[in-house]
C-alpha cells in the first residue's frame, strides 16, 4: 500500500458514527426467542365463554445463547428480546466476551441474565402468532455462498443492492488483488496510516475510523471480516469516487 494512505481517512464529518453492531441497522433478518408452553384452562361452563389461559403459567424465555456464525451483539439482543439492548447482553457477559462487544466468535455461550423478555409479557400483548418460536437465529439469507474470495465478493454485492451501493465483482476483485493479493488477514504496518497508529488491514485495506464511519448494517463489526470489509470499503468509495469501478490504485 503506498504511503499516501492517508486518503483512506474519512472526513471529520464521517466520524460521528460509532459502533452500531449490528447493524449498523442492521436490518436483522432473524426470529424471535423459543415459545413457551401454557397450562390447560379450566373447564368453562356450557354456553359460557372460553376461559382465558393465565398469563403466570405462561415460561419464562431461554437464559443462554449459543453465538452462530454471522451473529453480532445486536443481532441476538434484537432476536431474543433482550431488555437494554445489545449494550445490557454486553455488559452481562463482558468477562467472557472480552474489551471487544465486536468481538464475538461461534459457540461462545452467553449468559442472557434474565433479560430476555419472556413469553408471558408475548402473552399479555395478544401476541398469538408468535406462540411458535426457536432459539435459533434465522440465516440473514437463504442463498449460500462459499467461504473463499469468490463468495465473499458475491455476498457482499448481494448487500450493496440492498443498501443502494454501486459496485460490480470485477471492479471489486481488481482492487482486492491489487490491495491484498486475496488475504483478508493482510495488515499494512509501514505506510503513513500505520505510523498514526491506525494500519489498513483485510482485503481491502481499510483503516478502522473509516470502517466505523462507513460499517454497512447487516455484516459483522469486525474490520477482518471478509464480507464487512469489503462493503464498507465499498460504501466510502462509493461516498468518495462514486463506485469502486472508478478505484484503479491507492484510495
Amino acid at each position: 500500500m503506498p504511503a499516501k494512505g492517508k486518503h483512506r481517512r474519512p472526513k471529520s464529518s464521517s466520524f460521528s458514527r460509532g459502533i452500531a453492531v449490528a447493524g449498523t441497522g442492521g436490518a436483522v433478518l432473524a426470529l424471535p426467542v423459543i415459545g413457551a408452553t401454557t397450562a390447560a384452562a379450566a373447564p368453562a361452563a356450557v354456553h359460557s365463554a372460553p376461559a382465558v389461559k393465565p398469563v403466570a403459567a405462561v415460561k419464562a424465555g431461554p437464559t443462554s445463547y449459543a453465538v452462530a456464525a454471522g451473529d453480532s451483539l445486536a443481532k441476538i439482543a434484537d432476536a431474543l428480546d433482550v431488555s437494554g439492548g445489545w449494550k445490557k447482553l454486553y455488559e452481562i457477559n463482558r468477562s467472557v466476551i472480552g474489551a471487544d462487544p465486536a468481538l464475538i466468535h461461534p459457540g461462545l455461550k452467553l449468559n442472557l441474565g434474565g433479560a430476555a423478555a419472556s413469553t408471558a409479557r408475548d402473552a399479555a400483548a395478544g401476541r398469538a402468532d408468535r406462540s411458535a418460536r426457536t432459539t435459533t437465529l434465522a440465516p440473514a439469507a437463504t442463498t449460500s455462498y462459499a467461504n473463499n474470495l469468490d463468495g465473499w465478493i458475491k455476498q457482499s454485492l448481494d448487500i450493496m443492492a440492498q443498501h443502494g451501493i454501486p459496485g460490480t465483482y470485477n471492479g471489486i476483485y481488481r482492487n482486492i488483488m491489487r490491495e491484498s493479493s486475496g488475504n483478508p488477514m493482510a495488515i499494512n504496518n509501514w505506510d503513513s496510516n500505520a505510523v498514526a497508529g491506525t494500519p489498513s488491514k483485510g482485503l481491502l485495506q481499510v483503516i478502522q475510523p473509516t470502517f466505523l464511519a462507513f460499517h454497512v448494517p447487516g455484516t459483522p463489526m469486525d474490520l477482518y471480516d471478509p464480507v464487512a470489509n469489503i462493503t464498507a470499503a465499498c460504501n466510502y468509495a462509493a461516498k468518495t469516487y462514486g463506485s469502486i469501478d472508478n478505484v484503479f490504485g491507492a484510495y
